[in-house]
């Protein structure tokens, strides 16, 4: 596994153009993923409270990609969130919450359609 600060991508993982990897905390990306073109990892939520908003308190929260994940083209993966091992997440999907091992979900939000 190959590291930055908050960044540990796994071996033989490929990261197409484009994507963006925010990482104000831990992102972990396992092996053998696969990111197409324009998918955004979010680690930074913000509060919905526009009173705690406007005080400038930042928190963020860390983002797991199991190994063997696939990633379609412009995918959203929102902070705090978990993808399980052989997941495929479909193009232009908004992951708001975990997704499990070995399921196919798609859209916003998104959600698990079948079991592979």
């Amino acid at each position: 596994m190959s590291d930055g600060f908050n960044i540990a991508i796994g071996e033989r993982t490929f990261i197409n153009l484009d994507c963006i990897l925010l990482d104000c905390n831990r992102i972990m990306i396992g092996d053998e993923v696969q990111f197409a073109p324009g998918v955004h990892i979010y680690t930074a939520p913000h509060p919905v409270d526009a009173k705690q908003r406007r005080s400038g308190v930042e928190y963020a929260l860390p983002v797991t990609i199991g190994d063997g994940a696939w990633l379609g083209g412009g995918v959203i993966v929102c902070p705090g969130v978990t993808i399980g091992e052989n997941t495929v997440v479909g193009a232009g999907s908004v992951v708001t919450r975990d997704l499990p091992a070995n399921v196919v979900a798609v859209g916003n939000p998104c959600r698990v359609m079948r079991h592979l």
